[in-house]
């Protein structure tokens, strides 16, 4: 296999050229940057290098069959932009295997959620209404995204319920500040009844390690509810405020 030095003058002038066949094809399709750029830039290596060495722009996240160039061209290997990522990954997911080439829309919806996820995680808080209902749709949250939202809530920015899925003695040991109510899992489709009412509004459950609150997220929507999100790991993974009793 030929190694490829970086920094050689031959590599960097094929960087160049790749950025420019990055852009050329956003034009054409008018497709957009990932807004991660960590993520343009690998990619964009990738296929300066796979240029270099097979002569074509292979996809760089899949490997490369064949030995030779006949082998290569039987072994249908991806060369970009591929005819799955045009066809089928782009239009249904908004954006390529890669990630290199995404839809406006995508991007725009990730840019925010990665504003969202930068306050949240910084424990600077201070979502702004819309931030904090773009993140309430959010089907798994973490500790921090919880928190954040909880503030929100507080605020009359934002409403949905908050349920503990564990046990009455789990509860009494310490659960949540801001739980609206205690839906045991041993007891789950008798209780749930009592909270049928808020079927179209949001949901927030959580358990233990998020596990036992999983299930019940996936059983809510079987029976109906619309819009439930799951606390990813668990009680466990919350720094929050909590209660004992």
């Amino acid at each position: 296999m030929q190694q490829i030095d970086m920094n050689s003058d031959e590599f960097q002038a094929e960087m160049e050229k790749t950025i420019q066949f990055v852009e050329k094809v956003n034009n054409q399709f008018g497709f957009v940057q990932n807004p991660n750029e960590e993520v343009n830039e690998g990619v964009t290596m990738g296929l300066a290098r796979n240029k270099l060495i097979y002569g074509k722009r292979f996809c760089p996240c899949f490997m490369v069959e064949g030995e030779t160039k006949e082998e290569q061209k039987a072994a249908n290997n991806r060369i970009c932009p591929c005819k799955p990522a045009l066809e089928k990954e782009i239009p249904e997911e908004g954006l390529c295997h890669c990630g290199i080439f995404c839809t406006p829309e995508y991007a725009k919806a990730q840019t925010e959620k990665n504003e969202i996820e930068e306050i949240v995680h910084q424990h600077s808080k201070g979502l702004t209404q819309e931030q904090a209902q773009t993140l309430l749709k959010e089907e798994q949250l973490d500790g921090d995204e919880l928190e954040a939202l909880i503030e929100a809530r507080n605020l009359n920015m934002i409403a949905f319920t908050l349920l503990d899925v564990r046990e009455f003695m789990e509860f009494q040991m310490g659960h949540i500040v801001g739980t609206d109510a205690l839906v045991p899992t041993s007891q789950f489709y008798a209780k749930i009844e009592e909270h049928n009412d808020k079927k179209k509004t949001p949901v927030i459950v959580y358990c233990h390690t998020g596990s036992r609150s999983f299930q019940v997220q996936h059983a809510m929507k079987s029976l109906g509810f619309e819009q439930v999100s799951n606390l990813q790991p668990g009680i466990i993974g919350y720094q929050g405020e909590t209660q004992r009793g």
